[in-house]
C-alpha cells in the first residue's frame, strides 16, 4: 500500500536577497554565480528542475537540516536565478529526482536519523511508503547519492512541512 506523500521544494524567498548581489558580495558568504554548461548537472532546489545550458545559477551553502543534534547538516545547493518555487501535487515526483541515484534519510520528530537507503530515483515511491510505514519517521530528506547534496523534503501528505 502506498502511503501518500508530499515533496516540498525550497522557497525562492529564502534566496531572493542573494539574486541581485554582486559576485564579490556572494563570495563573502561562500556562494558563487555560475552558468550551467550541461544538463543534467545543475539541479535547482527551488524549481526542482535541472538548469538548461547557458542558464545562470547560484551555488550557495545551505543549512537543510537545522536541528540541535549531530544530524544538523549544511551543504551546497544550486538555485536557478529565474526559478519559481515548485508546487507539486500529492505523490508527484519531479523528473529531476526520478532520474538520479538517490540517498534518502528518514528522521524522527527530534531530527535523529532512523533509516536510510540508496536507490534509483525510479524506485522512490516504494521506499517512501516503506519509510513512512514506521510511525516514528516524521519526515524524509532526499539527497543526490553521488555528490551527497540535499534535494528536498518529503512529508506524509496532509502533514505540515517546513
Amino acid at each position: 500500500m502506498q502511503i501518500p506523500f508530499q515533496i516540498t521544494a525550497l522557497s525562492i524567498e529564502k534566496f531572493s536577497s542573494l539574486l541581485e548581489q554582486s559576485d564579490a558580495e556572494l563570495q563573502t558568504i561562500g556562494a558563487r554565480r555560475m552558468v550551467a554548461d550541461k544538463r543534467p548537472g545543475f539541479p535547482c532546489r527551488v524549481s526542482l528542475v535541472d538548469a538548461e545550458p547557458g542558464e545562470e545559477v547560484l551555488l550557495v551553502p545551505f543549512t537543510h537540516h537545522e536541528v540541535n543534534n549531530p544530524y544538523r547538516s549544511e551543504g551546497p545547493i544550486f538555485v536557478r536565478v529565474k526559478a519559481e518555487t515548485a508546487k507539486l501535487a500529492v505523490n508527484e515526483v519531479p523528473a529531476m529526482i526520478r532520474s538520479r541515484l538517490l540517498s534518502i534519510r528518514g528522521y524522527d520528530s527530534a531530527g535523529m536519523m532512523l533509516i536510510s537507503e540508496v536507490l534509483d530515483g525510479s524506485e522512490l515511491e516504494e521506499h517512501l511508503s516503506r519509510f513512512f510505514a514506521d510511525a516514528h519517521v516524521e519526515y524524509i530528506h532526499i539527497h543526490n547519492a553521488r555528490p551527497g547534496c540535499y534535494n528536498c523534503r518529503v512529508d506524509r501528505a496532509g502533514v505540515g512541512q517546513d
